[in-house]
C-alpha cells in the first residue's frame, strides 16, 4: 500500500524524517528543512540588510548544504546579504587538497567569491608537519585553535561583518557532553549560544543549531549537492569521537535526545560566586584570549622551540625545561598582529578547480530513512553518520 505524505496528503511519502519520524514527500521535506532554518535565522535576528557574510566552507556536507541553503534563503526572503565563501587550508595531503577542489566547484555553482587562507601562510606550519611533531593524540587541539583564528583572520581580509558555520545540532550536543565530561564550566556556559562575538567585532553564528546531521545528509542526497564525504584522516583518535558514539547510542533509543541535550545546555546557569575567565587581548598577536598570551601563540612557540607539548595540558613542566635549557633567547617566528592585517581591496578572483577526473571525490553518503529503499535490514548498527 502506498503511504501518502502526512503533511500534504497528496504525494507519496519517500522518507522518514529523522527529527520527527514523520513520513513525508521530497517537496515537503525541502520546505520544512529550509523553513526551520529560516525561522532560526529570523527568531535570533542573525543578520541585517547589507551585512557582508562569510560562509565557512570546507567542502563537507554541512558547509555545502549551508552555502546552498543560505543562497536559497537570501534570494527567497530577500535578506539583502553579500555572501562569500571562506576556506582554511590546513595542509593535510590527501584530504584537504581534494576537499578544496569541491569548494572551488561550489564557488562556481553558487556564484559566490572564494577566499582561501592556509596554516602555512599564517603560522608557517602545515598540519602534516605538526602531526609529525606531536603525533595523533593531541593534533586536533592544534588544528581547532589554529582554525578558529584562521577564520577570523580571513574574515578581516574579506572585510566581512559575520561568519556563519555549518555546526549542526549533533555537533552542539556533542560539545555540551564534552564540556560536562571535562568539567569545563566556562565553555559549557557559552557553547549553546547561537551567536558569539569573534575578533574585531566579527559575529559568528550557527544557523544549523537545531538541524539534525542525518537531515543534512538527506537534504544533500535528494538535492544531489556536490560535497566531499570523507572525514579528516587525522581525527580517528579525537576525544569528540567518544562523545559522538555516546550521542548516537542515545539517539537510537530516543531521537529527541539531541534537541533535549541542547535545551538542557541552554537552561544551564552558573552558580553565583564562581570565578570565570575574563577576556583579554593577546600581547603577542592581538587576538582575543583569556590569558596574556593566546593558545595559538603558545602552541606555535612550542612547535618552533621543538617542544610540541607546550600548551597541551599542564605547561609548568615544559616551561621548567625551557628555563633550565640555558639556551640563548632567540627571536622565534610569531603570528602577524591582528591590527596589521590588511583588508583585500577587491573581491577575490575566481579560483578554477581541477578537472574532476583528476581529483579523488568519494561518493556521497546514502542516508537511512528512505521509505522506498528495497534493501533488506541487515541487523547491523546504523553508522551512516
Amino acid at each position: 500500500m502506498v503511504k501518502l505524505c502526512v503533511l500534504c496528503s497528496k504525494n507519496r511519502a519517500v522518507l522518514k524524517r529523522p527529527k520527527t519520524a514523520q513520513q513525508i514527500c521530497q517537496d515537503c521535506f525541502y520546505y520544512v528543512f529550509e523553513t526551520e532554518i529560516h525561522n532560526t535565522i529570523t527568531d535570533a535576528k542573525l543578520f541585517k540588510r547589507g551585512d557582508n557574510v562569510a560562509i565557512g566552507a570546507s567542502g563537507g556536507k554541512d558547509s555545502t548544504v549551508l552555502a546552498h541553503v543560505m543562497k536559497t534563503l537570501n534570494d527567497r526572503y530577500d535578506y539583502g546579504l553579500n555572501m562569500f565563501l571562506l576556506s582554511v587550508d590546513e595542509g593535510i595531503t590527501g584530504y584537504r587538497d581534494d576537499s578544496l577542489e569541491t569548494v572551488k566547484r561550489n564557488q562556481q555553482q553558487y556564484d559566490l567569491p572564494l577566499k582561501i587562507v592556509s596554516y602555512q601562510q599564517l603560522y608557517g606550519w602545515t598540519m602534516d608537519e605538526i602531526v609529525k611533531e606531536v603525533g595523533l593524540k593531541n593534533n586536533c587541539t592544534y588544528c581547532g585553535v589554529f582554525r578558529r583564528q584562521a577564520l577570523d583572520r580571513g574574515s578581516v581580509m574579506l572585510g566581512v561583518d559575520h561568519i556563519v558555520t555549518g555546526h549542526n545540532a549533533d555537533d552542539i550536543a556533542e560539545t555540551i557532553l564534552m564540556n560536562i565530561f571535562r568539567g569545563d564550566v566556562a565553555r559549557l556556559g557559552r557553547c549553546t549560544e547561537i551567536v558569539t562575538q569573534g575578533e574585531s567585532m566579527i559575529r559568528r553564528s550557527k544557523p544549523f543549531k537545531y538541524t539534525y546531521e542525518k537531515e543534512i545528509v538527506m537534504y544533500a542526497y535528494f538535492k544531489k549537492l556536490d560535497y566531499f564525504s570523507t572525514e579528516c584522516i587525522y581525527s580517528p583518535n579525537a576525544y569528540r569521537g567518544h562523545a559522538r558514539t555516546f550521542l548516537k547510542d542515545l539517539e537510537a533509543i530516543r531521537p529527541s535526545a539531541i534537541i533535549d541535550i541542547i535545551h538542557s545546555g541552554e537552561a544551564f546557569e552558573i552558580k553565583t560566586g564562581i570565578k570565570m575567565p575574563t577576556q583579554k587581548t593577546c600581547e603577542r598577536c592581538g587576538y582575543m584570549s583569556s590569558n596574556d598570551v593566546c593558545k595559538a601563540c603558545v602552541l606555535l612557540e612550542g612547535l618552533n622551540r621543538g617542544l610540541p607539548q607546550l600548551g597541551i595540558g599542564k605547561e609548568s613542566k615544559v616551561r621548567k625545561q625551557i628555563a633550565e635549557s640555558n639556551q640563548p633567547d632567540q627571536p622565534l617566528p610569531t603570528i602577524q598582529h591582528f591590527s596589521t592585517i590588511k583588508r583585500d581591496n577587491a573581491s577575490p578572483d575566481m579560483i578554477l578547480p581541477k578537472d574532476p577526473a583528476l581529483v579523488h571525490t568519494p561518493p556521497p553518503r546514502v542516508p537511512t530513512g528512505i521509505i522506498d529503499d528495497q534493501q533488506k535490514p541487515t541487523g547491523k548498527k546504523d553508522l551512516s553518520w
